[in-house]
């Protein structure tokens, strides 16, 4: 399994930057990298369990994602447990420090690419591609946390 680690301060207290990814459905409203995003699962917003599609910018790929660790204001992880993209396997932990009127968001990827041994190779081509998609991702959350800025996808 591969790794790939963000953080990103934001400048705003933990109970704003924890609201806007509680928010499971919405994330299209701060991720550049996506065209769309809702609720699989409409009776569970947010929480252990809850579900959600992502429609990737380039209208073809897609993730879908469930809770499998919930724990407000310290860290939620997401397993992609189906994605049309070149992942096997894939689970993403946003861990949140508190440092006063800030706070600072830690994406980390741990992934397993398909197709066997190609796939492996491909790893060094993947993280920095993953990288720039979760430093848009947290780049996009700070815009609209600290601004109230609704992002535009990516080209």
């Amino acid at each position: 399994m591969a790794t790939v680690s963000v953080t990103r301060t934001v400048n705003a207290p933990i109970d704003q930057v924890w609201s806007s990814w509680d928010d499971f459905g919405a994330i299209a409203r701060f991720n550049p990298n996506l065209k769309g995003s809702h609720l699989i699962n409409s009776s569970l917003a947010s929480g252990l369990g809850a579900m959600r599609q992502c429609d990737m910018a380039d209208g073809k790929n897609y993730v879908r994602e469930k809770v499998i660790e919930y724990r407000p204001h310290q860290k939620l992880v997401i397993d992609i447990y189906e994605s049309s993209m070149p992942l096997k396997k894939a689970v993403a932990s946003f861990d949140f420090k508190t440092r006063g009127q800030k706070t600072d968001v830690t994406m980390t990827i741990d992934f397993t690419p398909k197709f066997g041994v190609l796939g492996q190779l491909m790893v060094p081509l993947m993280k920095p591609q993953l990288r720039k998609m979760q430093d848009a991702l947290l780049a996009g959350n700070a815009d609209y946390v600290e601004r109230g800025i609704e992002v535009q996808v990516a080209a």
